[in-house]
């Protein structure tokens, strides 16, 4: 089994979460945090992205930053986003190996089913988790149950994410980890998780396989 991240791996989504969570600030009058840091939460699920970019804000304040992040989001939800090039071709590639594919992002289920049907990208993916339905990354509880959906073995599965979220989350399910270095993080950081290979476009990753 290969199980993708949606954000920065598939999708090229980056810019687009980046500009809304500086229009989320902006909405509260709260300094926008510095670009990396922002980097460094995407993955999370919503509500532990705000807390860990905001811990000394109220609860409160951290509600309604989700919900200005949500806002800004959905309200750019008709504008298109690019796919990675080759990703279609790569998953192409894989299921006519019978390889199972499946998605653990940090996304909300809504979210994510509504990219999956914009893209045309569902046909791929029997199986999927989001944040709605598991503990946030890089806790290992979506990978857990997405092995218990599909029967696979983790010794004979692979992760493949942008961030270090992903490859530590791999690392803790036992799963083999490839990074990919054109999303959050680059080659240089998702070293620091002992990947099996970073690789630098999508189809680079038919040879790890």
């Amino acid at each position: 089994m290969v199980v993708f991240d949606w954000d920065g791996t598939v999708m090229d989504s980056i810019g687009r979460i980046l500009e809304c969570l500086r229009d989320m600030c902006h909405d509260l009058d709260l300094d926008v945090p510095h670009e990396q840091a922002c980097r460094d939460i995407i993955g999370l699920s919503l509500s532990t992205a705000v807390k860990q970019l905001f811990p000394r804000v109220s609860a409160t304040t951290q509600e309604a930053l989700q919900l200005r992040y949500r806002h800004h989001f959905l309200r750019r939800a008709d504008e298109p986003l690019p796919l990675f090039d080759g990703i279609e071709q790569l998953l192409g590639e894989l299921q006519q190996r019978d390889i199972e594919l499946a998605v653990a992002t940090g996304k909300s289920r809504a979210g994510l089913d509504r990219m999956l049907a914009q893209t045309g990208l569902g046909r791929f993916f029997r199986h999927t988790r989001t944040a709605d339905e598991a503990q946030s990354k890089p806790h290992p509880d979506m990978l857990q149950q997405l092995l218990q959906a599909t029967g696979h073995d983790a010794n004979k599965s692979m992760m493949v994410g942008d961030s270090l979220l992903d490859l530590s989350m791999a690392n803790s399910a036992g799963f083999s980890a490839v990074g990919v270095s054109y999303g959050a993080h680059g080659e240089q950081k998702l070293q620091c998780c002992n990947p099996k290979a970073v690789i630098h476009q999508p189809l680079e990753l038919l040879q790890w396989l």
